[in-house]
């Protein structure tokens, strides 16, 4: 099992920045998936970014890119997301998760098994 703990959101004017943190802990980690969901009040949760720990071949969804960069620091073992230009509509619990075994990045929250505890970003008009 993977320990995830994420940390680095909070309020935020539109147009501002954050970046998020996800320290993970419980093994070593090769050929991982490491992702970013989001979920708003009242809807599903969604993809926004992820990687493979060790090819970093990141993915991005739509509505982010260009906007938002995940990067890794292996040694803290430690996953960011820097998000920049937010939105209103970016307001949201960010959860990080991972995937073991992946050789692409699942974009669905099923394909996931262990969580963080999630981390609230809100994006003021």
């Amino acid at each position: 099992q993977v320990h995830l703990v994420e940390s680095g959101g909070g309020l935020v004017q539109a147009g501002g920045s954050l970046r998020l943190s996800c320290a993970a802990s419980g093994r070593t980690f090769s050929n991982t998936a490491f992702a970013w969901f989001r979920q708003a009040p009242g809807k599903e949760r969604e993809f926004v970014a992820g990687f493979i720990w060790n090819t970093y071949g990141a993915s991005y969804a739509d509505f982010v890119k260009d906007r938002f960069t995940v990067s890794l620091e292996k040694s803290k073992n430690t996953v960011y997301l820097q998000m920049n230009s937010l939105k209103p509509e970016d307001t949201a619990v960010y959860y990080c998760a991972v995937r073991l075994y992946a050789l692409r990045v699942p974009t669905t929250p099923g394909d996931y098994v262990d969580w963080g505890q999630g981390t609230q970003v809100t994006v003021s008009s």
